[in-house]
């Protein structure tokens, strides 16, 4: 799925209201957003990002926010994707998982407050 992303840790994107991430979103905001680069290859320094949130349709402001945070990212945006709905998740707790920059089986949480990232734990597997 195509999506952007703010300097709040908000993940938006656009799509069809009747999709069944759609669907799940209007029943339920509760929401996990996983963001890596599926290039990866296990057995390497791999890395990736756990977003625990809420999502949603967004509406006024916040929808426009969505749709600027979208056409930054994607140049060829124009703003309307044929009227289709903006959705943002915002996120509550980050899982960090980076071997490149913290040592392997590392994963660092950290809870989203107004002020930015706040840590709450390190898990090393074992």
């Amino acid at each position: 799925m195509y999506f952007a992303f703010t300097d709040r840790f908000e993940v938006v994107w656009i799509s069809d209201p009747d999709s069944i991430h759609s669907r799940n979103l209007a029943r339920n905001s509760t929401a996990a957003v996983t963001i890596y680069d599926s290039h990866q290859t296990w057995g390497k320094k791999d890395r990736g990002i756990q977003l625990f949130g809420t999502a949603g349709v967004t509406s006024g402001r916040a929808a426009d926010d969505a749709r600027r945070a979208y056409g930054r990212r994607f140049r060829d945006y124009d703003g309307e994707a044929e009227g289709l709905p903006a959705y943002r998740f915002k996120a509550r707790t980050v899982k960090l998982f980076d071997e490149r920059t913290l040592a392997p089986i590392t994963l660092v949480t950290a809870r989203v407050t107004r002020d930015g990232l706040v840590w709450a734990k390190t898990e090393v597997w074992a």
